[in-house]
């Protein structure tokens, strides 16, 4: 069974075991790397993606339900993106495990909601963990990217 699949606006057909999760296909066949392994089980969101646009955990779907999707990994946000400069002055950045997950979770909130109150982010990135310093850096980035268009 051959599986197309869009990643990051580029088609591509795999002939991958349709159990393979979605994380396995984007590091190892892609060698998209900026999605990230934690969990493993859907908890932590450091594999978060955008899958036809609706944030998931790329832990838990495997890749023989993605024939005709479209993923888009940390690597298809622009990097010079509103959010992007604003998770670099907020440092939401810190150690950079659960950046990506972030990211993405914050780019489909904001989809949603263009101007979220404090109560909407945390909301919008209930789903990620972080395991620094804590969350006030991420908020604010999330917050002034709502308030710089791209």
């Amino acid at each position: 069974m051959t599986i197309h699949i869009t990643v990051n606006g580029t088609t591509h057909a795999t002939a991958s075991a349709p159990d393979t999760r979605l994380l396995d296909y984007l590091r190892e066949e892609l060698h998209l790397t900026g999605t990230k392994e934690g969990c493993g089980e859907g908890e932590c969101g450091a594999c978060a993606v955008l899958l036809d646009g609706v944030l998931v955990n790329s832990c838990l779907v495997p890749l023989g339900q993605l024939d005709g999707a479209a993923v888009t990994s940390i690597e298809g946000l622009p990097p010079d993106s509103a959010l992007a400069r604003a998770f670099g002055r907020a440092g939401g950045t810190q150690c950079g495990i659960c950046t990506p997950g972030m990211m993405l979770a914050a780019t489909a909130l904001l989809n949603e909601h263009p101007r979220p109150t404090l109560a909407q982010i945390r909301a919008g990135l209930d789903g990620n963990l972080c395991r620094c310093t804590g969350y006030t850096r991420i908020y604010a980035a999330v917050a002034e990217a709502a308030e710089e268009p791209d």
